[in-house]
């Protein structure tokens, strides 16, 4: 009779230590967790926008679109739970974004219509 490989045991070192994690994650301020998200959400956006030095290469405005949506939202929600040494860097990280998605866009949206302007009101260059 031929063993199969059965679900790795908890105990090997190849799987993760979600006790360790989860202590890990309770010691992190809630602060550092919206900001961290915020600056993953600002990076993705970046790439997909192409503003990195491989250009166009990982462009995709509807992808860059998604992700300015969910950071303006994130900002708008998390502003009153984020000081304004935090909170307002990530709006003019925001706003760039914004502007660069106007200006990467062949048929620019109306004012108060791009990606987050439902939350953060209409972006003028």
């Amino acid at each position: 009779m031929s063993e199969t490989p059965q679900n790795e045991s908890a105990d090997s070192p190849d799987s993760p230590d979600f006790d360790a994690m989860t202590r890990d994650i309770a010691e992190v301020p809630a602060v550092e967790v919206i900001v961290t998200v915020a600056v993953n959400l600002m990076s993705a956006a970046a790439v997909k926008l192409g503003l990195t030095e491989e250009g166009d290469k990982y462009k995709d405005l509807d992808e860059a679109r998604k992700l300015v949506h969910a950071l303006a939202g994130l900002l708008d929600a998390g502003a009153t739970e984020v000081s304004s040494f935090h909170a307002a860097p990530l709006r003019d990280g925001l706003k760039s974004l914004q502007l660069a998605f106007r200006e990467a866009s062949l048929i620019p949206d109306e004012p108060g219509q791009g990606p987050g302007e439902k939350y953060t009101g209409p972006v003028y260059g």
